[in-house]
């Protein structure tokens, strides 16, 4: 009968000692393990940098402390905004949501305009829904 010999997960080393081992050492157990965790935190780093640039722009079109603002939606592409990528939504109608990035949002007002808002906390969020529904 010949015995199976186990190999190491990452440099393909026959394994010694107990049977459910998968790494021949500390070394390699820690090796694979960092670059399974690099591969899944580029793409977490690369939708955090989107979500952060998302941020900034509609950070920048609320200057000096304005609290709503409209513009066309092709200013907000001009200036790199991606609109797939958010952190959260809040309901404006059954049809349509504020979409925001962290404590800055938008919403996809009507005839290619978009409402920029502040996140100011849910009952803000409430009257200017009211207010919106109102125009």
């Amino acid at each position: 009968m010949e015995v199976q010999r186990k190999q190491c997960m990452y440099c393909g080393s026959v394994i010694h000692g107990r049977s459910d081992k998968k790494f021949c050492n500390d070394n390699c157990r820690s090796s694979y393990n960092n670059q399974h965790k690099d591969e899944e935190g580029d793409q977490v780093k690369t939708i955090n940098h989107i979500l952060r640039s998302n941020r900034k722009v509609l950070m920048a079109i609320l200057e000096d402390g304005v609290e709503t603002v409209k513009v066309p939606k092709e200013r907000l592409a001009q200036l790199g905004f991606n609109f797939k990528y958010h952190t959260h939504h809040f309901p404006h109608s059954p049809s349509k949501n504020f979409w925001f990035c962290f404590d800055y949002g938008f919403l996809d007002y009507y005839n290619g305009w978009i409402l920029v808002v502040r996140d100011m906390g849910e009952s803000y969020l409430e009257s200017l829904n009211k207010l919106v529904s109102s125009h």
